[in-house]
Order: structure tokens, then C-alpha cells, then sequence
């Protein structure tokens, strides 16, 4: 018996022992070759700032990241790698933005050591892991709207007493809000999810250009109520909003990946750095802000969030979103 504990102690210093050194490897080549990363992401700047100093702090490199949405992060980092002339190292952002990337070849195939912290099923054979689940729910400011008040399901926010009090992102411009709507009927029955989407654009909700946007206006007061993710309920309550979501647990949402690019200027850079994102640390930083993190173990301290069931938004391709938007534009803003 006392061997056999022996032996699973000795395993395991050797797999801290490999890790370490693997590390070391990636953060000594990443030096000499400038000592910097380079990230294109469509995370918010609070979450990029904190991993960023910590990265910093652990590895002695510097990481520099450019922010856009997840279209806008699509379309810079294929127009640098066409032209033969990429100057990121590494991407993250959402999934199907990353697969079209992936198809054209900007990624390169890396198994980082931190994978072992992830299940299977979140490892995807081209991308890797699957770091975060993005949920799109509906939050609300308790500084305007009593929590007997609020609307139960998501269903309730198109009700007459909400109108006027209800942002969302743009259901034409900003992809992944085409995206969820969309996919509305994996939540609910398809002819439920089609009244939906007609009641709310009867409802004339405010139209913002993404998702930080509209988290802004609810967590300052300025409109009560968003559709938008709902672990910004966490995020701005830290900084002195009084937020709370729509316990509709069944949340559409999309995975997140980061991935190494296949002309990467820096790639030992970009390696140190996916290791360091994916390891337990960064994800705990993540979690904290309210994160959906697929690390195993770790998870964001907002209520109930163990309840919350992810659901797969469908995956589109550029063919899809232009034939949806075209839809959206006749039944939102016509």
C-alpha cells in the first residue's frame, strides 16, 4: 500500500517537474525572441488588464493585446495573415469566429500542458481548449426594478411593463446576438422562439453596439433592464451597481478558445503565454470576474451558478449570418 502512494507521489512531482520545465523552455525561448506577446482577443479590458499584469508578473514577458469584437478581431487577424504579414501571436475570442479563422489557416495545431486541467469534451482537436463559456441572460438594476418586480424568464421581457426599459446588443451588426437569436429554439419550442423574436422587436428595445454596452447602461441605471451575459451581474456589482439576473438557468451561449497563430512572429512567446492563460491561476482571475470557466474545479462566485445549464448556440458560417441578418433587418428595424 505505502508503495503504491509512494509511486502516485513520485508521478505527480515528476508531472510538476515536466510542466515547470516545459514552462521554463517556452519563457527562456520567448526571451530571445524580444520578450513580448502579442494578443488579438474580443475579451472585455478588465479581464485582458488582470491577466495581462499577472502573465507579467509570473514570466517576466510583456503582453500586449489589441481589443475589438469578435468581427472586428476576425477581420484584422485575416487581413494581416493574407498578406503574409501577421503581428499577433495568438488569438482568443469566440468559436465560430475561430473556426473560420482555423479553416483558413491563421492556426497552428499546439498541445500546451495546461490542457490537462480541461475534460475531453472541452479539448477541440483543431482549436484546443475551450477555456470559457460566454452565457447570454437578463440582468437587471435592483435600483430600479424591485426583485418581485422583475421579469421571471426571458420570455416575460417583451411584457408591456418593460417597454422602454429593455437594452440589448444590435440584432443585426453584432454577430453573436444574430447568432443567439437564432438559436432560440434550442431553449425553447421553435414557434415560441419565433413569437419571441417578433414580440421583442415590437418592444423597441435599445440598440447598442455590443455586449459591454449594454451591461453599461444597466449596471449605471440608465436602462433597467439587458439582455446580455450574466456574469457582468458580478463585474459591476464590485464596483457598486446592485445587479442581480433572470433565474432562466438554460442559457444560450458560445465557447471561447485561444489559439497560436501559424505565421505567429513571436511563437515561443505565444506558447508561454497559452500555457500561463489556461493554467489554474489565470483561470481563477477569470472566474472571479464572473467567468463560466471550463477549468475543472473552478467556478464564478455568482449565485446559483451552478444551476445555470449551458446550451451550444448552432454554429454559423458567413452564409448563415448573412441570410439571418438580412431576416433580423426586416423584422427589427423596418
Amino acid at each position: 500500500m505505502w508503495i503504491s502512494a509512494l509511486l502516485v507521489g513520485l508521478l505527480m512531482l515528476f508531472a510538476r517537474e515536466t510542466v515547470f520545465s516545459q514552462d521554463t523552455k517556452s519563457i527562456e525561448a520567448a526571451k530571445k525572441e524580444g520578450g513580448k506577446v502579442i494578443v488579438y482577443t474580443s475579451m472585455e479590458t478588465f479581464t485582458a488588464d488582470a491577466i495581462k499584469a499577472a502573465f507579467e508578473k509570473k514570466t517576466g514577458l510583456q503582453m500586449e493585446y489589441w481589443r475589438g469584437g469578435s468581427t472586428e478581431v476576425l477581420d484584422r487577424s485575416l487581413a494581416e495573415f493574407r498578406v503574409g504579414k501577421p503581428l499577433f501571436d495568438v488569438v482568443a475570442m469566440t468559436g465560430d469566429h475561430m473556426h473560420l479563422l482555423a479553416k483558413e489557416g491563421v492556426f497552428v495545431k499546439y498541445q500546451s500542458p495546461s490542457f490537462k486541467g480541461f475534460a475531453k469534451e472541452a479539448i477541440d482537436p483543431n482549436l484546443g481548449a475551450r477555456y470559457r463559456n460566454v452565457l447570454y441572460g437578463v440582468i437587471y438594476n435592483k435600483a430600479n426594478i424591485k426583485a418581485s418586480e422583475a421579469p421571471k424568464t426571458l420570455e416575460d421581457v417583451v411584457k408591456p411593463e418593460y417597454r422602454g426599459k429593455l437594452v440589448m446588443p444590435h440584432p443585426v451588426n453584432h454577430t453573436l446576438t444574430t447568432q443567439w437569436l437564432a438559436s432560440l429554439d434550442k431553449i425553447m419550442s421553435k414557434p415560441r422562439a419565433e413569437k419571441f423574436i417578433r414580440d421583442l422587436a415590437a418592444a423597441k428595445p435599445i440598440f447598442v453596439e455590443s455586449i459591454v454596452p449594454a451591461a453599461d447602461r444597466v449596471g449605471t441605471g440608465e436602462t433597467p433592464i439587458g439582455i446580455t451575459f450574466a456574469r457582468f451581474v458580478l463585474t459591476y456589482n464590485k464596483q457598486g451597481a446592485n445587479l442581480d439576473y433572470v433565474r432562466d438557468y438554460n442559457m444560450l451561449g458560445d465557447g471561447q478558445y485561444i489559439s497560436l497563430g501559424s505565421k505567429a512572429p513571436r511563437p515561443n512567446a505565444g506558447k508561454a503565454f497559452i500555457d500561463f492563460f489556461l493554467d489554474e491561476e489565470s483561470m481563477t482571475i477569470q472566474a472571479k470576474t464572473g467567468e463560466f470557466v471550463n477549468r475543472q474545479g473552478i467556478y464564478p462566485p455568482l449565485a446559483d451558478a451552478d444551476k445555470i445549464k449551458f446550451v451550444q448556440m448552432y454554429p454559423f458560417s458567413k452564409e448563415d449570418y448573412e441570410v439571418k441578418k438580412k431576416e433580423y433587418q426586416k423584422i427589427f428595424l423596418q
